[in-house]
């Protein structure tokens, strides 16, 4: 029953195979909390899977989780993993209400997203052509051009390390994008990063001979990248620059995009169309991070703030 609803999501919904192993992993975890003596959840009955679906084994299983440091976002994870599983089983004519629903979901500590200053990755991308075309090695163009993409489109990890090269288009500079449950989608790339762009592809095609139709980015080998390897590329790649602190991921370079189109003057649905965003929900979240707008509103609005007034410092 377990294994069914993952092949249901996995199929049919077509959730992230990341997501896939969060909702796994959480309702392993449930029915070992529930049944410690058993080996795994797949030697369950169906009797013995459902009779234990109620709110206070649901309870008891978040303040568990709490108890052994999980963070409250964890908890409420794994917790929505098991009420989309008590969903589905109600379709299925298996369950006849959602327990989930009356478990009291721990508040969590409001964490808005961390991004690079525009300064530190204007530094970063200052490079010249003759860099590209000749003298850089393809492992640091490839590092370079992986940061270059992931901060120009704002792509997921997933999303590029599916990327093709055939999903630039060149005529129209834009690259085309599989998001989350296959929702596809367009990004547009400056006539500069187009340059590189093309630069890079003309050096890939010299590396790998079948790179007109291979992945964008690629292992030394000519395999598809994988997620671990962009982790680490990002990682080394922003250590080595200046004006990076703290953490170093692909998915602050996300961040970094979206804040700077906000605090530029982009409107929050075009943001949420190039982020690949369900809902504008997910988007205005970063209208908490546009403070160097904020900053300038203030200094220029506020009568004691006001730069060369008499009330000013």
């Amino acid at each position: 029953m377990i294994q069914a609803f993952l092949e249901y999501i996995a199929l049919q919904k077509r959730y992230s195979k990341r997501t896939q192993a969060l909702y796994q992993e959480a309702l392993e975890e449930f029915y070992a909390f529930i049944y410690p003596e058993k080996d795994a959840p797949a030697t369950l009955t169906e009797s013995e899977v459902l009779d234990v679906l109620k709110s206070n084994n649901l309870r008891g299983f978040v303040a568990h989780g709490l108890e052994k440091g999980l963070s409250a976002r964890t908890v409420n994870l794994k917790l929505s993993a098991i009420s989309s599983f008590c969903s589905w089983l109600i379709k299925q004519g298996k369950l006849a209400s959602n327990p989930a629903r009356k478990v009291f979901r721990p508040k969590e500590a409001r964490r808005l997203p961390e991004f690079y200053t525009e300064q530190s990755l204007k530094g970063y991308f200052d490079i010249k052509d003759s860099d590209i075309e000749a003298d850089m090695p393809m492992d640091q163009l490839r590092a370079r051009m992986l940061i270059m993409v992931l901060y120009a489109t704002g792509m997921r990890r997933s999303e590029v390390c599916n990327l093709k090269v055939g999903d630039f288009d060149e005529a129209r500079s834009v690259f085309r994008i599989v998001g989350k449950g296959d929702k596809p989608r367009e990004v547009p790339v400056p006539s500069l990063i187009r340059h590189y762009i093309l630069l890079y592809l003309k050096r890939l095609g010299k590396e790998f001979s079948s790179a007109n139709d291979c992945c964008f980015f690629v292992t030394d080998k000519g395999e598809q990248m994988y997620p671990a390897m962009v982790n680490k590329i990002v990682k080394e790649e922003l250590s080595k620059a200046e004006g990076f602190t703290g953490r170093k991921t692909p998915h602050l370079l996300r961040h970094s995009l979206a804040t700077h189109l906000l605090n530029n003057g982009a409107d929050l649905n075009s943001i949420k169309e190039i982020l690949g965003h369900g809902s504008l929900a997910a988007t205005q979240v970063y209208t908490h991070n546009s403070f160097e707008q904020l900053k300038k509103t203030y200094l220029t609005a506020h009568p004691r703030a006001k730069i060369g007034g008499k009330n000013g410092n």
